[in-house]
């Protein structure tokens, strides 16, 4: 189990190298120039000159990336150009924001994904069943950017609910949460559908039921939890997505999280708070597809041998 976890953790040092390495030459290949951006167009030569080498952007390249590094292994990631503060200040303001719309999406798409799924199953081609399936295959055709305003003008304008956009109570999530989560919902419907199909059919299923084991039991304690390993490895993978998505929708709904603020680091071309966004990104997704790895294990002990 130890040389397992500790393989997984090695596997994730050259992904995350790569992550970096590639936003580092892109964000630094575009045109523009940060500084001039920063300063004006009006600013003197001599004041330009000084804040290159202040941010250290008039060194070759090659060396901003080892010096980039450098500082990454010593857990500095350099001053945000825009904003005048330290990156890693920045990002742990912002990172709970996203963390959390997150974490609510997710728990949005299984309150609806899994019911939906197994009484799907459970009721195969008869007309709940389609009709799930068309308000599945609905919510995967429907972007984040088009919920979103749709959300906000039934829910927050028309019917006065719920805030419009910002952060800071339990009623500023449900929008955006529900927006996330949505598209989520609609995949793992299908997912749970799929897995509880096969599961409900196995021998196993059969014999609970002739045990006289409420049915209950039989479908949420035995075929359910059966059923997870492909749905786990599906919400993994989907988290990836979230954070993504989180981007569209932190935008739309003024969310203070990372995602908007990667918008913004790229607009402002803020090289610094660019790589920063990117790593803790790129560390959440690893982070989350190691723990679903571990989880394999407590939902189905087999998979430890």
């Amino acid at each position: 189990m130890l040389r397992s976890i500790t393989s997984r953790l090695l596997y994730a040092i050259p992904v995350l190298w790569l992550v970096i390495t590639v936003v580092f030459l892109l964000i630094h290949l575009v045109p523009g120039d940060p500084i001039q951006a920063m300063l004006g167009e009006g600013a003197a030569a001599g004041d330009l000159q000084a804040a290159r080498h202040a941010y250290g952007l008039d060194l070759p390249l090659g060396t901003q990336y080892l010096h980039y590094w450098r500082d990454v292994l010593h857990g500095n990631l350099g001053q945000s150009i825009r904003l005048n503060q330290g990156v890693a200040k920045i990002i742990c303001e912002r990172y709970p924001f996203t963390l959390q719309l997150t974490l609510a999406s997710l728990a949005v798409a299984l309150l609806l994904s899994i019911p939906a799924g197994v009484r799907s199953a459970r009721r195969r081609n008869r007309w709940d069943d389609r009709v799930l399936g068309f308000v599945s295959l609905l919510g995967l055709s429907f972007p984040n950017f088009a919920l979103g305003p749709i959300l906000i003008l039934f829910f927050a304008i028309k019917l006065g609910w719920l805030p419009v956009s910002g952060a800071g109570t339990l009623a500023h999530l449900v929008l955006p949460a529900i927006t996330m989560g949505g598209a989520l919902a609609a995949i793992l419907t299908r997912m749970v559908r799929t897995s509880m199909l096969e599961e409900l059919g196995q021998d196993y299923v059969r014999t609970a039921r002739a045990k006289g084991l409420p049915e209950r039991t039989v479908v949420y304690r035995h075929a359910l939890r059966n059923a997870l390993i492909p749905i786990i490895t599906v919400i993994g993978l989907q988290f990836g997505a979230l954070l993504a998505g989180a981007i569209v929708t932190e935008t739309i709904f003024s969310w203070p999280g990372i995602g908007r603020l990667t918008i913004q680091a790229i607009s402002n071309r803020d090289y610094y708070l660019v790589q920063g966004c990117i790593l803790a990104i790129g560390l959440t997704y690893v982070a989350v597809n190691f723990f679903t790895d571990i989880l394999y294990t407590v939902v189905n002990p087999r998979i430890r041998q």
